[in-house]
């Protein structure tokens, strides 16, 4: 099929069909700034929730305490890294009205098309994986209920989506918001019960020149970039930025949809990069130097409640809250993930079935895996963790695989008409996936010469 053939054949397809056009948002001669904020306001509360999923908690809470405030300055640069390249997502989804996964299969040749869908399905299980185990962790420590039990009840995920999906995707993003509201005051008061140094936290967001050279600094940061800019938000963001109706063939309407996405994606990503912040704060207040586990999530929640550990703040009331939170996030990170799951399934393999059939196959595709890993590991919680850590890492190496195309596809005239990469935003986004890259590769060079 010629390219032009299978770009026709992918804009013919609507991304997330249950989803796609079925937000109304005022039309571009209406004054009203609140109320267009409000319209378009929503999918980039969805996107944010996998910038703070149980992958940035242990390694937001590890970086901590092992380097006090030093990987503030990290946290900080990839966020605003992460504001460009959503921004990007969200020009693909509005002008081209296609995902990314979509225009891959419309431009990429076959066999790089095919391995890009391999690296990316890994990277979708990697990611499930921390929403699941978050999950049951969390679950565990509330209720007592068993990892594997936990991570089996993951399923009802799929059935919450299909469930609230029929009140359409607006509902979805309200109980969303009202979770990452819920989680920032949860850490804001644990935080601030702490009484962080202030003078250390603006330290941290001064740039060291060890975090290159020091190996678990390093290992720490690329998992802190993993587990932020990951490869399933830009893959979702490119397919919710289509959710909102609005003429399409006038150019200012799309100039305006383009505004009101990035204010979108930009506000949800400042307050998931404060709670990230909080996390890193906490691990850093309490646990610096404490040693052994315990910033692994049951060690956290045991150590809000030891007076040796946390002295005055100590309290199963903040070691409960800090569990409700994590079950929070893990929720939403799950029904987040799975949207994800489902785009890149759809978009390489124009897999054609029933709503329900794809939700739960792109479940079970990330699902499975990871029983068969807790049967190895014998459903170990510290094991797990540890695993999770790993797979930021693993993120981040799988990342410059998504951002690449992505960076090449926006700077495509005939894709992008007169929304087309500026010389500042093509050189800046292939400068900035070059560097990620180079950290990669001094993370693998670290590993095998000592």
């Amino acid at each position: 099929m010629k390219q032009d053939d299978r770009l026709q054949a992918q804009q013919a397809k609507r991304s997330l069909d249950d989803i796609n056009r079925s937000v109304q948002v005022p039309g571009v001669y209406e004054t009203s700034f609140f109320q267009k904020f409000l319209a378009y306001s929503g999918p980039g509360a969805l996107v944010a929730v996998g910038y703070m999923d149980p992958g940035n908690w242990l390694t937001a809470l590890e970086g901590g305490s092992k380097y006090h405030d030093a990987l503030l300055s990290v946290l900080l640069m990839t966020i605003l890294v992460a504001m460009f390249m959503q921004s990007l997502s969200i020009k693909l989804g509005v002008v081209a009205r296609l995902d990314l996964a979509q225009a891959i299969a419309a431009f990429v040749p076959k066999w790089t098309r095919i391995c890009l869908w391999l690296i990316n399905e890994a990277a979708m299980m990697a990611t499930d994986m921390t929403g699941v185990v978050g999950t049951a962790i969390a679950l565990k420590l509330l209720f007592g209920l068993p990892l594997m039990w936990g991570m089996l009840l993951t399923i009802a995920d799929v059935l919450v989506v299909l469930f609230f999906l029929r009140f359409g995707i607006r509902r979805i993003e309200l109980i969303v918001l009202a979770s990452i509201l819920t989680v920032g005051i949860i850490f804001g008061i644990e935080v601030a019960r702490a009484h962080p140094s202030i003078g250390g936290i603006v330290g941290g967001f001064v740039p060291r020149p060890e975090i290159l050279t020091n190996h678990g600094m390093l290992v720490l940061s690329l998992g802190i970039m993993g587990a932020t800019i990951m490869p399933h938000n830009i893959y979702l963001h490119s397919s919710l930025a289509q959710s909102r109706r609005y003429d399409e063939h006038i150019p200012a309407q799309v100039t305006e949809a383009l505004r009101f996405g990035k204010w979108d994606s930009n506000v949800h990503l400042v307050a998931a990069f404060l709670i990230n912040a909080l996390l890193l704060v906490l691990g850093a207040t309490l646990f610096y130097g404490v040693g052994g586990h315990v910033t692994a999530f049951q060690g956290v929640y045991n150590g809000l409640k030891n007076p040796a550990i946390v002295g005055n703040l100590a309290s199963p009331i903040m070691s409960t809250l800090f569990a409700f939170a994590l079950l929070i996030t893990g929720l939403i990170s799950s029904i987040a993930s799975t949207l994800a799951g489902q785009i890149v399934m759809e978009g390489y393999l124009n897999i054609q079935m029933p709503l329900w059939e794809r939700r739960l196959l792109t479940r079970a595709v990330t699902l499975i895996p990871i029983m068969i890993i807790g049967f190895i590991m014998g459903f170990s919680e510290h094991n797990f963790e540890q695993v999770i850590v790993y797979a930021q890492v693993a993120l981040s190496i799988a990342l410059p695989f998504t951002l690449f195309p992505l960076v090449a596809l926006t700077d495509r005239r005939d894709l992008m008409g007169d929304h087309v990469n500026s010389p500042v935003v093509r050189w800046g986004g292939y400068i900035l996936t070059g560097l990620i890259t180079l950290l990669n590769l001094q993370l693998i060079v670290s590993v095998f010469v000592p």
